[in-house]
């Protein structure tokens, strides 16, 4: 399990699952329902994206975003 502390983390979370995978961000981005672009800045770390449309990305990886305190 990996602790994503910012957008940055999470992009290289889900870049490299998609790539563990072996899907292109055209076919990710298609099968998900958003742009590629949209995927590329997700990738990319940038803060100003959609969190619904991240949260279907995340689904459809097969991953999942768990919270817990600090320390836990």
């Amino acid at each position: 399990m990996h602790t994503v502390h910012d957008m940055k983390e999470l992009g290289r979370a889900i870049r490299a699952r998609r790539k563990e995978l072996g899907y292109t961000q055209a076919f990710l981005a298609d099968y998900a329902g958003v742009s590629a672009s949209f995927l590329s800045e997700l990738e990319n770390g940038k803060e100003t994206i959609q969190v619904g449309k991240m949260m279907e990305v995340i689904s459809l990886l097969g991953m999942d975003i768990k919270m817990s305190r600090r320390g836990e």
